[in-house]
């Protein structure tokens, strides 16, 4: 059997790798070791490659034109140069991990759709955002042999949204690095306090993710509120609130944001370095994902790894991660406090969560998701040979009978 050559277009990571980079290291530095015969190519940008080489030194890394740094252009480039790069490097398979892809490939093709709320919460998107991501979902459960999808949960909604669909939709759980994402120390949930600005010896409470508005950080912070008038009314002391990423285009949950007063003891510490993540998530008294809804979840998980306690919701996917080891409310302020509330009374309870959630993450691996895309390879290569042979045996049964026909007009 010929070997399988892959070429995987990392382009669209974006430069701080985010979830869609995450997911991308993951996979990649993973396939050698779930199919040795594999030759794995990756296409980067410039800021990206010496990473990638670091995670993956068995995978060619490639460095794609600077001017891509252009939104239009990566496009322009993705649709001319990307598929210019496949055919000279001889690749059966071309993986687009970010929703688009080049339509002139003609080759072995899979593509990853990471999540389904453009279709079924498109008010949680902006406009352009929603018009161009289900434009481009369509297209790839239209038009490609494989599609990859995160969570059972995306797949059954992108069946429902999406009529007339040929793909193979394929699940591939995301996964979890236990080197970075383990249960910390001392030293770490100390260094880890420190990084988030935190007075020594506080206790917290931890949210890990962008502000948008499927997050749902403006009841998270009124819930909080509520939490802590009720135990300050109790005589007891409340954990801070610390909000660590980016702030999104959530207009609402931001003017909350700035409203806040220092003795309000909510911090947002924004992009907290990967390696104090770990002390972050697993030195806090509660980890907090009250999302409306997810593709997958990759915060749960990676909390679930650290140690924590996570308080997290039952929409779309985050049951099928969290599992029994996930403590679940329902989204709104006054759930979400009655349900933090609870668990910070009962250390009893928030300690059976942490032992379940060490067991729990051990279900989410890199290499079981890498074995997934490994059989997606093999089977979009396999796609392709098919229609390659069924359109070569076209063209010489046409040509056959174009000879027939002329044999007999001379």
């Amino acid at each position: 059997m010929p070997q399988l050559t892959v070429l995987i277009d990392g382009t669209a990571v974006p430069r701080n790798l985010g979830g869609v980079g995450r997911y991308v290291e993951g996979v990649v530095s993973h396939l050698l070791g779930a199919d040795p015969a594999l030759t794995v190519h990756l296409v980067v940008r410039s800021e990206h490659a010496a990473h990638f080489r670091g995670v993956a030194p068995g995978v060619t890394v490639h460095v794609a034109p600077a001017w891509i740094r252009s939104v239009p252009l990566r496009f322009l480039w993705e649709q001319t140069g990307l598929v210019a790069l496949a055919r000279r490097l001889h690749a059966r398979v071309l993986h687009s991990p970010h929703y688009t892809f080049p339509f002139a490939w003609r080759g072995g093709s899979v593509v990853t759709l990471h999540d389904a709320t453009f279709f079924s919460n498109p008010e949680w998107h902006s406009r352009l955002k929603r018009t161009f991501f289900t434009w481009w979902s369509r297209r790839s459960l239209r038009s490609r042999p494989i599609v990859v999808v995160p969570s059972e949960a995306t797949r059954t909604e992108v069946r429902r949204a999406v009529p007339r669909i040929t793909a193979d939709v394929q699940v591939a759980h995301l996964g979890v690095d236990r080197a970075v994402f383990h249960a910390p120390d001392e030293a770490e949930v100390a260094d880890a306090r420190i990084a988030a600005g935190l007075p020594d010896d506080a206790t917290w409470i931890a949210f890990l993710g962008t502000i948008e508005p499927r997050k749902n950080v403006t009841a998270l912070l009124d819930a909080y509120r509520t939490v802590r008038a009720e135990r300050a009314a109790a005589g007891q002391d409340t954990p801070w609130l610390v909000l660590s990423g980016a702030r999104g285009w959530d207009d609402q949950a931001i003017a909350a944001l700035d409203a806040l007063q220092p003795d309000d003891h909510v911090v947002e510490a924004g992009y907290l370095p990967l390696e104090d993540l770990s002390g972050f998530l697993g030195g806090a008294e509660v980890v907090v994902y009250p999302s409306l809804g997810e593709g997958f979840g990759l915060p749960v998980v990676e909390a679930m790894a650290a140690g924590a306690c996570v308080l997290t919701t039952r929409r779309l996917s985050l049951p099928e991660v969290g599992g029994d080891a996930a403590v679940y409310t329902d989204v709104s302020a006054p759930a979400i406090a009655t349900a933090l509330g609870t668990l910070l009374a009962d250390t009893a309870v928030r300690d059976e969560h942490r032992r379940r959630a060490v067991l729990r993450a051990d279900d989410f691996t890199w290499e079981a998701t890498a074995r997934v895309h490994v059989g997606a390879y093999g089977a979009a290569a396999a796609s392709s040979r098919g229609s390659s042979s069924a359109s070569s045996s076209s063209s010489s049964s046409s040509s056959s009978s174009s000879s027939s026909s002329s044999g007999g007009s001379r």
